[in-house]
């Protein structure tokens, strides 16, 4: 897939392996995915159901790799690296309902040779007000299911600035009607 897994961050694989929270506080960078919650995303009572928190927290980090220049499927397929969900923690402290335009935040918690922690708030944008917090827990691995090392310059790129995005598709002017 032509990535350029070249140094683009400051820190080497090296300096990578031993990153705690408190050392990633410095190269800590938020990424915000929007999206606007479906009916079918809700329960009998109208309240987002809440299975749905971990597949929003899904999009939140495969957004946050995208914007740094890289998807899972990448990994996957040019590497054979694997980001296994080995853990995922979610509190609820909102309800969230239907119609509802909420930010998914996501950044990264802790960075290891082997490991990877992404951390998540999701956020009503119409009031500010914090729906839920949590945190997934990542391994890599091959495709046999054998923990591996990242390949060489993901973990930088996880850790570099987020770049121009890419457009899906091309938009339709909201004044035209479709064909």
């Amino acid at each position: 897939m032509g990535i350029d897994c070249s140094h683009n961050a400051e820190q080497s694989v090296e300096t990578l392996a031993l990153m705690s929270p408190e050392e990633l506080e410095d190269a800590d960078q938020w990424h915000e995915a929007l999206l606007r919650l479906r009916y079918a995303e809700t329960d009998k009572m109208g309240v987002v159901y809440h299975a749905n928190y971990l597949i929003w927290f899904e999009i939140g980090r495969t957004e946050f790799c995208r914007a740094r220049g890289f998807s899972y499927r990448d990994m996957e397929e040019s590497e054979n690296a694997f980001l296994v969900v080995a853990e995922s923690y979610c509190r609820y402290k909102a309800p969230a309902y239907y119609d509802d335009v909420l930010s998914v935040r996501t950044h990264i918690t802790e960075l290891r040779r082997r490991s990877l922690r992404f951390g998540y708030e999701i956020v009503r944008e119409s009031d500010g007000t914090v729906i839920a917090e949590g945190e997934t827990g990542h391994v890599v691995t091959d495709a046999n299911g054998r923990v591996r090392s990242f390949p060489p310059g993901f973990a930088e790129l996880l850790l570099s600035s987020p770049v121009a995005a890419d457009e899906v598709g091309e938009r339709v002017p909201d004044d035209e009607a479709p064909l």
